[in-house]
C-alpha cells in the first residue's frame, strides 16, 4: 500500500474531525474498539503506559513525559492528536514522526481486521479508531521493543477509545475547562468525571492545577473510588518565571524533592505548568519504582518543542501562531504576548471551527487587536468567515473577512509595519496553514 492509498483509505472511514457523522456521540465505541485490537492480537497490552486527558495543555505535558523518558535512555512512542501537516506526526518513535512508508505499510496490515470490524455487528469504524490501532500495532512490532507507549485520549476520558489501557502507570489530567459540552458536560465538574475515566485501580493520577475546586474533588473520588493514589500538583509544585526570551524561558519549579532551575523552548506561563505537571508525572514514576534520572528530567523538558504552540514565525513585524481554541487558551495567549513579547500594534488572524466559541474567544484577545481579520481554512467543520465578522465586529477593533489563510496573512502583512504583531490563532488548522505559507513547511498529502 502507497501512502496516498492509506490516507484515502482512512478517510473513506467516518471523520469525526473533520465532522462527518450524523451525532455528537462517538461513531466509535469501546467495545468496537476492543474488538478490533483483538482481531490484531491485542498490541496495546505488554509495556508501560502513561496516559494523558484534559482540555488544555495535554499535547505538551504528553510530548514532556514522553522527552523526559526518552533522555532516561527508554525506548519511547508517542500518540498525540490532531496534527498540524501529515497524519505521521501523530505517531511518534523515539522522538521522531513516522514515516509515510512505516504509516502505509502499517495501515496495509491493519486493513483487514479494520474492513472486518466494520462489517462485524459492532458497527462503524471512525478514522481515530482506526489511528489508535495502527499506533499499537507500530509499537508492538518495532524491534527492539519499545518501553514506554505515551497516550493522548482523543475526546473526554470514560469513552475515548484510547481508554482500552488496563491500567496505566500514571494518568494524567491536564487543566479542564468548557468543551465538548454536547458530549462531555455542561460544567468543569461533570467533564471532569468523565475524563477521570482513565484512572483505574493502582494507577497514579496527576491532576494539573484547576481554576474549578470542584474538579479536584471528582478526581479525588474517582481515586478514592477505584483505589488509585492522587497526585495535585497544585498544593505540591510551586513555579516562577526567571527570565523571558522569544525562543524560551528559564523557571524556578519546587516541589517534595527540592528546587530545581530548568528552561523550555516554548512560552507562557501555561507551558511553565504542563512542565510542572510532567515532572510530577516523571516523579510519580519514581516512586512506583522506575529509577528516572534527575538530569533526564532536566534535558527532556528542555529539549521538548511543539510546534504551533506560541510558536514565533517572523520578526519585524513579529508573528506568532498559537492554537488557543477556546476562551481560557485565548486568556492565556493574550497574557503571553502581553508578558514575553515588546510589539505596537497587534493583527489578529484568527479562524474557528464551528463548534468553538468565537465570540469567546474574540472578547478575550479582542482589547490587544487593532484590527481582526477572520479567514477561512481547509476543513469542513471551518466557520466561514462573514459570519465570525458578525460574532467579534462588536467587541471594538475593526473586523474584516478573508476566504483563505494566506489572504488573511497578505492583509495583516500589509497593514504591519516592523514593530507590530501579527496573531494568528484558533483552529490548529489554521496554524499549520501559516506555517506552510510563512515558513514553506512540506506537507505530505495524498
Amino acid at each position: 500500500m502507497e501512502y496516498s492509498e492509506a490516507i484515502d483509505f482512512l478517510l473513506s472511514l467516518t471523520d469525526m474531525e473533520r465532522g462527518f457523522q450524523a451525532s455528537p456521540n462517538p461513531t466509535m465505541n469501546l467495545e468496537s474498539m476492543r474488538s478490533l485490537l483483538s482481531r490484531l492480537n491485542d498490541p496495546h497490552i505488554g509495556r508501560n503506559t502513561v496516559h494523558v486527558t484534559g482540555s488544555k495543555g495535554k499535547g505538551t505535558t504528553a510530548a514532556m513525559i514522553a522527552g523526559i523518558l526518552q533522555r532516561d535512555g527508554n525506548s519511547t512512542a508517542l500518540y498525540t492528536s490532531p496534527h498540524l501537516h501529515s497524519f505521521t506526526e501523530r505517531i511518534a518513535i523515539g522522538g521522531d514522526a513516522i514515516s509515510p512508508e512505516e504509516f502505509a505499510a502499517g495501515m496495509g496490515a491493519i486493513k483487514g481486521a479494520v474492513e472486518a470490524e466494520r462489517d462485524s455487528v459492532h458497527g462503524d469504524v471512525s478514522t481515530f479508531g482506526v489511528l489508535t490501532a495502527l499506533f499499537f500495532w507500530l509499537v508492538r512490532a518495532q524491534v527492539p521493543r519499545i518501553e514506554w507507549q505515551i497516550v493522548e485520549v482523543g475526546l473526554g476520558g470514560t469513552f475515548d477509545i484510547t481508554n482500552v489501557i488496563e491500567p496505566p502507570e500514571v494518568a494524567v489530567i491536564t487543566p479542564i475547562s468548557l468543551e465538548h459540552t454536547a458530549i462531555l458536560g455542561n460544567t468543569p465538574a461533570e467533564i471532569a468525571r468523565d475524563k477521570a475515566g482513565i484512572i483505574k485501580t493502582g494507577t497514579t493520577a496527576i491532576l494539573a492545577p484547576q481554576k474549578d475546586p470542584a474538579v479536584l474533588e471528582v478526581v479525588g473520588e474517582r481515586c478514592a473510588e477505584v483505589g488509585a493514589t492522587l497526585v495535585d500538583v497544585a498544593s505540591l509544585y510551586q513555579y516562577e518565571v526567571l527570565e523571558k526570551f522569544p525562543f524560551g524561558q528559564s523557571f524556578r519549579l519546587i516541589g517534595p524533592n527540592g528546587e530545581r532551575k530548568m528552561r523550555t523552548p516554548m512560552l507562557g506561563a501555561h507551558l511553565v505548568q504542563n512542565a510542572a505537571t510532567a515532572v510530577a508525572a516523571a516523579e510519580a514514576l519514581r516512586m512506583r519504582g522506575f529509577a528516572i534520572a534527575e538530569q533526564a528530567i532536566v534535558d527532556g523538558v528542555a529539549h521538548t518543542r511543539v510546534p504551533g504552540r506560541l510558536e514565533v514565525m517572523g520578526q519585524k513585524p513579529l508573528i506568532v501562531a498559537d492554537g488557543a481554541h477556546n476562551g481560557e487558551s485565548a486568556e492565556a495567549l493574550a497574557a503571553a504576548l502581553k508578558e514575553y513579547f515588546q510589539w505596537r500594534r497587534c493583527f489578529l488572524v484568527l479562524g474557528c471551527n464551528q463548534d468553538k466559541d468565537v465570540r469567546e474567544i474574540g472578547f478575550k484577545l479582542a482589547k490587544l487587536a487593532e484590527l481582526i481579520i477572520c479567514t477561512g481554512f481547509q476543513s469542513p467543520r471551518a466557520m466561514d468567515p462573514y459570519q465570525m465578522v458578525q460574532e467579534v465586529g462588536f467587541l471594538g477593533p475593526a473586523a474584516v473577512a478573508e476566504e483563505h489563510v494566506s489572504g488573511a496573512l497578505d492583509t495583516a502583512l500589509s497593514h504591519a509595519s516592523e514593530e507590530d504583531l501579527i496573531c494568528v490563532t484558533g483552529s490548529l488548522y489554521v496554524v499549520a496553514e501559516a506555517r506552510e505559507y510563512l515558513l514553506g513547511e512540506s506537507v505530505i498529502r495524498k
